[in-house]
């Protein structure tokens, strides 16, 4: 596996796996790969002849008091695991290569990005949209791939490539977890043993919502349980931020039960301890 490390280099190498006829999946990641990654890298090196990712931690996502400086990097590693499950190349670029100058323009998807993370994270999701277009921008006509468990992110990245006429396919891969039912995340290493053993109560708590949707409860009943299974916890410093039921595609709150065939996304996001963690599943009725 090859890395890259210039957007000239990255370009030009993808345009010529175009030009001769191969199709290109890309993996955009923040690093500090782990299972889950692992398992869009294999998804993609299956649909497409070649497969790029990218690793780079992106400062225009993280507010003043976020983990910026404290997250975590392993280049060495990431570029073993991408290279284990099937990626050909790995850009790797600096943030002085990513952003040369001052950035004075700035990719906003404003509805999909108002509520849930966007009320806690105001600048956030500009810095998700901001980077991943100029990702987009130097890889060219590509497959990307982004897990679901960072939905509201996958939602935003649909739009601004339906928008702005983008190139790009954007294919999203189910939640990785682990055996417990925990997301995979690369902040989970954050969690002391108390806060990890509490985590998997996000997820018992959105398949508890997901029970009373499908039993044909309403959402108002389904955000209580939801609630009920959070409340249940002890002797952790946990703080929740939202337990909700929404429309898959606007995000917006849904009301009342779903008909025969509806969906809707569950989503969920709390902090333990000094760690954010955000889950969701979906729901066919």
């Amino acid at each position: 596996m090859q890395v890259i490390d210039t957007v000239e280099g990255w370009r030009k190498t993808l345009d010529t796996e175009r030009a001769a006829g191969r199709t290109v999946g890309l993996v955009p990641t923040m690093g500090a790969l782990h299972p889950g990654h692992a398992s869009l890298i294999a998804r993609a090196s299956a649909d497409c002849d070649v497969v790029g990712v990218t690793v780079f931690v992106n400062p225009l996502q993280f507010g003043a008091n976020e983990d910026l400086s404290a997250y975590p990097r392993s280049l060495d590693a990431d570029v073993a695991l991408a290279a284990t499950h099937g990626a050909t190349y790995l850009f790797a670029p600096s943030v002085a290569t990513m952003y040369p100058r001052p950035m004075v323009t700035a990719v906003r998807v404003s509805e999909l990005s108002a509520r849930w993370e966007g009320t806690s994270r105001p600048t956030h999701f500009e810095g998700v949209a901001t980077v991943v277009t100029k990702l987009f921008a130097q890889a060219g006509a590509v497959r990307a791939y982004f897990g679901e468990k960072d939905y509201q992110q996958l939602c935003i990245v649909r739009r601004l490539v339906a928008d702005l006429d983008l190139p790009v396919e954007v294919v999203g891969c189910p939640t990785v977890r682990e055996h417990d039912g925990l997301a995979l995340s690369s902040r989970n290493v954050y969690l002391s043993p108390p806060e990890r053993a509490a985590a998997p109560s996000l997820h018992r708590a959105l398949c508890a919502g997901a029970a009373i949707l499908v039993g044909g409860g309403t959402a108002a009943e389904a955000r209580v349980a939801m609630g009920d299974v959070l409340a249940e916890i002890n002797g952790v410093p946990f703080e929740l931020a939202y337990a909700e039921v929404v429309d898959p595609d606007s995000l917006e709150p849904l009301v009342g039960a779903l008909d025969v065939g509806g969906t809707a996304r569950l989503l969920i996001a709390a902090r333990l301890g000094r760690t954010r963690l955000i889950d969701n599943v979906g729901v066919i009725v």
